[in-house]
C-alpha cells in the first residue's frame, strides 16, 4: 500500500467520498502533510531545483483530483480506451516508460467523481452497440497500490459486472488484492500481474512487491474466479537468464491452482529503450546499472517517427524459442499472446 508524505486535495476533491475516505484514513497519521490547493499550484508544491529530487518528491505525493469530461484515450493493443481512474505510480521501475509520459509530474493522481467517467465509458459502449468494448486501467498507472483507501477498483470492477456492453482490465506490480476477493465481478475484470526474475526487480523495479508476493496474489485472484494473465516485462538478457527466468514459470506452475475456468494467457516484452529515455534515466537514477549500451542494441524506428535500441534479430529469435517452449511446457493450455 502507498503511504505517502503529502496529499494535495484538489478543490471540490473532499465533497467526493473518495476524498473523504483517504483524508480520514490519514488525516491524523504523523508525518502526512495535508494541503488543499487549486489544481493549477500542484505542479509548483512539488518542484525543486533538481530533477531527481523533484521525481522523489513527487513519488511521495498523492493528489487528489476531478478527471474532465475530456475524450478517453485510445489504448490499443490492450484494449479499446483507457479508463482515467489513476496516473503516475509509487512503483519507482527505472526503466518505466511513464518517465518520458508524465515528465514533470511524477505524482500519483487519484481521480474522485467515478460516476462522471462511468458516464463517459458508457457513451463509448453506447456507440458501438454491437460489440463489447474494453477499457484499460493501468496505461498510465498502478491502480492497485493506492487501493485500500480508495477503493475505485472495487466500484469499477462492480460497474463493468453489471455491464454487458464493456469490459475491464488492469495490470500490476503490487499485490494488495485481499479487498477485491469477494466481489461479485461477473468475469468481466480481467487481472494481469507483471511478473520477472528476483535479481531484475530487486536492482530496477524500487518499491514494488516482491515476484513472490505477486504469484500468491494472482493465486488468490485466480481462486477468486478472475480471469488472469502474466506479463513478463522487462525480460533482459544476462548470464543464466534463461536458468532464472525458467525459475519464474516454475514458482508460477507450483503457486498457481490446478483447476481455473479461464485459459492462463502470457504476453513476453524484451527490454528496449528510446535515446530520450535513457538520458532521462541517467538524470533520474544516476546511479542505475540498467543495460543501456546502444552498441549492443540495434536501432529501429517506429511507426509513430521515433526509434528504439532493441535487441538485434538474433537475440530475439533465442527469447522467442525459450519462451514458447518453456511457457507451454509449464502451463500447456495457456495462450502466448505475443512475444515482443
Amino acid at each position: 500500500m502507498f503511504v505517502p508524505k503529502r496529499i494535495i486535495f484538489e478543490k471540490g476533491t473532499l465533497d467526493y467520498e473518495i476524498g473523504k475516505r483517504v483524508y480520514d484514513t490519514f488525516h491524523e497519521k504523523e508525518g502526512i502533510e495535508i494541503i488543499e490547493a487549486a489544481a493549477n499550484k500542484v505542479k509548483s508544491i512539488i518542484t525543486t531545483d533538481s530533477l531527481s529530487e523533484t521525481y522523489q518528491t513527487g513519488k511521495q505525493t498523492l493528489v487528489l483530483s476531478k478527471k474532465k469530461s475530456s475524450a478517453f484515450q485510445t489504448c490499443k493493443p490492450s484494449a479499446d480506451y483507457m479508463l482515467p481512474l489513476v496516473s503516475g505510480c509509487m512503483g519507482q521501475c527505472e526503466y518505466c516508460y511513464l518517465h518520458t509520459q508524465l515528465g514533470d509530474k511524477p505524482f500519483v493522481r487519484v481521480n474522485v467523481n467515478l460516476e462522471d467517467i462511468y458516464a463517459k465509458a458508457i457513451s463509448y459502449m453506447e456507440a458501438s452497440p454491437d460489440k463489447v468494448t474494453s477499457f484499460e486501467g493501468s496505461a498510465t498507472s498502478d491502480p492497485l497500490c493506492v487501493e485500500p483507501y480508495t477503493n475505485a477498483l472495487a466500484e469499477t470492477i462492480r460497474f463493468f459486472a453489471k455491464e454487458p456492453r464493456g469490459c475491464f482490465r488492469f495490470v500490476t506490480k503490487f499485490s494488495d488484492v485481499d479487498s477485491l476477493l469477494d466481489l461479485d465481478h461477473n468475469g468481466k475484470t480481467e487481472i494481469r500481474f507483471s511478473i520477472n526474475t528476483e535479481l531484475v526487480r530487486s536492482s530496477y523495479e524500487h518499491y514494488t512487491a516482491t515476484i513472490s508476493a505477486r504469484i500468491l496474489a494472482a493465486s488468490k485472484v485466480m481462486k477468486a474466479g478472475y480471469p488472469v494473465g502474466f506479463l513478463i516485462a522487462p525480460v533482459f538478457l544476462y548470464d543464466n537468464w534463461q536458468e532464472e527466468y525458467e525459475g519464474v514459470l516454475k514458482e508460477l506452475k507450483e503457486a498457481l491452482p490446478e483447476v481455473y475456468p479461464y485459459p492462463l494467457f502470457f504476453e513476453v516484452i524484451t527490454h528496449r529503450f528510446t535515446p530520450r529515455a535513457k538520458e532521462l534515466i541517467g538524470n533520474l537514477f544516476p546511479e542505475s546499472t540498467l543495460p543501456m549500451d546502444e552498441e549492443e542494441r540495434v536501432y529501429k524506428r517506429g511507426q509513430f517517427g521515433y526509434g528504439k535500441f532493441t535487441y538485434a534479430k538474433e537475440d530475439m529469435r533465442e527469447v522467442k524459442a525459450f519462451f514458447q517452449e518453456k511457457i507451454k511446457a509449464y502451463f500447456p493450455e495457456s495462450e502466448v499472446k505475443y512475444i515482443v
